[in-house]
């Protein structure tokens, strides 16, 4: 009895096992089944001699778009910083006590203006005494060549006389540069900053003292990628927009473009001119730059998504319902779309999702807003000949 109820036993675990393992099989039929095969075609399908055929399999569906022209502006767009026409930070080349100031903080001030003086008593003092001696020199060579006409002096002291005039000459002009330092002028005509230091205040030399900016013209620094480094000349015109004034656009004037390409971002450094006479701008802000080429025509664009990378772009033009694999050579790059140079006409429809599943020659059904229009289905008994009554 034990022995009946072991044979059991075992054949009932091996048709559970057995029941498992083709269960396994007819999952791993279905999962590896191409997702592309339709049902089988009924017996005697056109094409399948003797009825009974494989299954035949569907075209792929693909999402496609129409190869269009358009216009558009040939320009660049890059990021750049504002700076001052000139820019300088005035420091005293002597040391001193500041005796007056001759400006307010954030003012225009014209060139030559006096913005600082130093206490000057002991170079004004010096700058007197400097003149006294000359004039006694001069006095002194005047009255030797007098005396030299009349044989009362020797050429000799004549001659020392007049170096000693010279020397007394250099001396006043010496005394005169001392004293012109103790006074601080601006340089050019611009705006003064905020100044940190007051009357009174005893400063070194080379100790800063106010800065001053030329901000009625500002450059704007900015820098391209080197592939348009020949496309870029002196004079052309661009828009430049600061995020501070998003509403104002404001014209500037390409000025100069640096000799040198930056060797490790591959750009060159260019700068422009732009006439800020209203003062809305300052040094330093970041402002957005368009350098405008030309207008450009008729130009052949596809959406990027179509491109199929590679060694060289390529993609999937559908002719005939099938897909074939075009190189193309592409241009400039414009919201999502891309211009192409050759390999493209204006209508072709091409390929924009689902490449991956295609190869060339594969056939493929066309689908999204790029489709062509299906036929209009036939009704049934449309065909045939009418009947009267």
């Amino acid at each position: 009895m034990p022995n009946a109820m072991n044979k059991n036993t075992r054949s009932g675990i091996i048709a559970i096992a057995l029941a498992g393992m083709a269960g396994l099989g007819y999952y791993a039929y279905t999962a590896n089944r191409s997702p592309a095969a339709g049902p089988a075609a009924p017996s005697g399908a056109p094409g399948k001699p003797g009825g009974g055929g494989a299954p035949t399999s569907f075209p792929t569906a693909v999402e496609v778009a129409r190869v269009a022209t358009s216009d558009f502006a040939d320009d660049v767009a890059a990021v750049g910083t504002l700076k001052s026409n000139e820019s300088v930070v005035l420091r005293p080349e002597t040391s001193g006590r500041i005796a007056s100031i001759g400006f307010k903080d954030g003012t225009i001030v014209a060139k030559g203006t006096v913005l600082v003086v130093f206490d000057a008593a002991i170079q004004d003092a010096e700058l007197l005494q400097a003149r006294a001696n000359l004039a006694l020199a001069k006095s002194s060579y005047e009255r030797n060549v007098e005396l030299v006409g009349k044989k009362f002096l020797s050429q000799q002291a004549l001659d020392a006389s007049a170096a000693t005039l010279k020397v007394q000459e250099a001396a006043v002009q010496l005394a005169e540069a001392k004293a012109a330092k103790m006074r601080i002028k601006a340089p050019f005509t611009g705006m003064v900053g905020l100044r940190n230091v007051s009357v009174g205040d005893y400063l070194k030399d080379g100790q800063d003292l106010i800065n001053i900016e030329d901000v009625a013209t500002l450059r704007v620094d900015f820098k391209l990628p080197e592939s348009y480094l020949g496309r870029l000349g002196k004079g052309q015109s661009l828009e430049v927009v600061s995020d501070a004034l998003p509403s104002d656009r404001f014209k500037a004037v390409l000025d100069a473009v640096d000799p040198m390409v930056d060797q490790n971002g591959r750009s060159i450094a260019a700068r422009a001119r732009l006439d800020n006479a209203k003062g809305k701008l300052r040094p330093g802000m970041f402002v957005r730059v368009r350098l405008l080429f030309g207008e450009r025509k008729g130009v052949l664009m596809v959406p990027e998504q179509a491109i199929v990378p590679g060694a060289q772009p390529a993609v999937f033009k559908v002719v005939d319902g099938k897909a074939s694999l075009v190189k193309v050579r592409l241009g400039v790059r414009r919201a999502a779309q891309v211009e192409v140079v050759d390999g493209l006409a204006d209508g072709d429809l091409v390929v924009t999702a689902g490449q991956l599943k295609l190869r060339d020659g594969a056939a493929v059904r066309p689908i999204g807003d790029g489709a062509p229009a299906a036929p209009p289905a036939q009704q049934p008994g449309a065909t045939g000949t009418a009947t009267g009554k």
